[in-house]
């Protein structure tokens, strides 16, 4: 196989960003930033400045930064408040639509897609109270059992993102959103399908994936 960044990885004979870049502009989004890491130039190359009629922006790293560091490296670039970031080796069917209008209902800074899942072992699960703030990030235990977890997309208010060490490595999902508890994080839960290519094994059924979803062709 190719060497290539794993955005680019093809399915159904298109990137797999065509997917997640297909879903923000079926929501109205005019204006996306792409963090591109290792590789990145060949993304860049690959997908140009713009996605049917969706302009592209490029913050690429100069160091490896994580998901936190790569995202405050972008903050120039970032206009809305708050901010959509979606993970690139994920596809949550979700209504982004639906997502936004319900945040602004919870009078809560930050919010995350939820999606339920048999089987949290790969990923860890995510613990709500009854109004949906979230309350605990739990970590892998690679024991089967079912529960939230997160589904990659998130509303983040610049604030928070300001807050992000600057300059090194950061995880959002190991240090940034445990640290929003306190502050108010909440979560959406989807019941639309959730893949990941994060593994062979996931990567392979991607394919199928997208078929059964009918993505780009007739799908609401």
């Amino acid at each position: 196989m190719v060497d290539r960044p794993k955005v680019l990885a093809a399915v159904n004979g298109k990137p797999f960003l065509s997917y997640l870049l297909n879903q923000l502009k079926k929501a109205g989004i005019r204006h996306a930033v792409l963090c591109t890491g290792y590789m990145g130039d060949m993304i860049r190359e690959s997908v140009g400045n713009d996605h049917n009629g969706m302009a592209l922006a490029y913050s690429p790293e100069p160091i490896p930064l994580g998901t936190g560091g790569a995202l405050r490296l972008a903050l120039p670039l970032l206009h809305s408040d708050p901010v959509l970031v979606m993970n690139g080796d994920s596809y949550c069917q979700t209504d982004l639509d639906a997502f936004f209008i319900w945040r602004r209902e919870q009078d809560i800074p930050n919010a995350m897609v939820l999606t339920l899942l048999d089987d949290v072992a790969r990923f860890g699960s995510v613990e709500m109270d009854s109004r949906n703030r979230i309350t605990r990030f739990r970590e892998k235990t690679y024991e089967k059992s079912r529960g939230f977890v997160n589904a990659g997309i998130y509303l983040l208010c610049k604030k928070a993102i300001a807050r992000i060490p600057e300059g090194r490595s950061v995880s959002l999902e190991r240090e940034i959103f445990p640290a929003l508890i306190e502050e108010g994080i909440a979560g959406f839960l989807s019941r639309g399908e959730f893949i990941d290519i994060g593994t062979p094994e996931s990567y392979r059924t991607a394919e199928a994936f997208f078929d059964d979803l009918n993505v780009g062709r007739n799908h609401h």
